[in-house]
């Protein structure tokens, strides 16, 4: 069963969906669900009709089971693509062995989600691709700080209490992403996307690892934790969880 969470994840700007599934029961489950989120969800119920209006419309996200009637999942992804739609697509399917997701992702999909899943981390890839399909803006030069905690972004150096701490490439990235989203939750699948550029699950411990590692820098030494795991959801970078 999947289960649908009371909070947000992070995508402010509400999106215009299509979600193209056979299983009338499951996609109005994740229409009311994407719905409950502040988003706009077109439904279509075989591969024929999905692509039709994929082409007529402009979506911000498409998700595509890839067992359809009529015409399958990756069939639509390379016939968009083969047009020049560049509209992110997220491929779900029940078929999750690794050859099996490279074909997905090799056919023009951006993301590919094994069933069963659950809610959170499909609205959580939803708005991992539409940030990603958004103009990247470059940093400003300046300083992010959370409570005492300072990145100095020109400089890439790292404080707290002004007391200098070295890290690692792959930490400091990990860091520049927390902090920019402090207060907010970040989930496992946002830090394998935004700071690994991985669109899978690896099935390592590799982001529990690194966080742990992260969190001995910068909160051993210090009164009060600012890397807070949120058991079964995430992680959140402040000064109070």
């Amino acid at each position: 069963m999947l289960m649908f969470g009371s909070h947000r994840l992070g995508y402010a700007s509400p999106m215009r969906l299509l979600l193209i599934e056979d299983d009338i029961a499951a996609a109005d489950y994740l229409r009311q669900g994407l719905t409950e989120a502040g988003h706009t969800v077109d439904a279509a119920h075989d591969g024929e009709t999905g692509l039709q209006l994929a082409l007529a419309t402009d979506y911000d996200v498409l998700l595509i089971d890839r067992m359809l009637p009529r015409r399958d999942g990756l069939a639509i992804v390379r016939m968009l693509r083969a047009d020049g739609r560049a509209t992110p697509v997220l491929l779900i399917s029940a078929l999750g062995q690794v050859d099996q997701r490279v074909e997905g992702l090799r056919a023009g999909g951006d993301d590919y989600l094994v069933k069963p899943y659950a809610f959170s981390e499909l609205l959580a890839r939803v708005e991992a691709l539409a940030r990603r399909a958004q103009p990247v803006e470059a940093a400003a030069p300046g300083v992010l700080q959370v409570a005492d905690l300072e990145l100095d972004l020109e400089r890439r150096r790292v404080t707290r209490a002004g007391q200098l701490i070295r890290l690692q490439p792959r930490e400091l990235r990990l860091l520049e992403y927390l902090m920019r989203r402090a207060g907010r939750v970040v989930t496992r699948t946002m830090l394998l996307e935004q700071v690994w550029d991985l669109h899978f699950d690896p099935q390592t411990n590799v982001v529990d690892s690194q966080i742990s590692r992260l969190r001995a820098k910068i909160d051993r030494d210090f009164d009060a934790p600012l890397l807070h795991t949120l058991r079964g959801v995430g992680y959140r970078l402040g000064d109070e969880v």
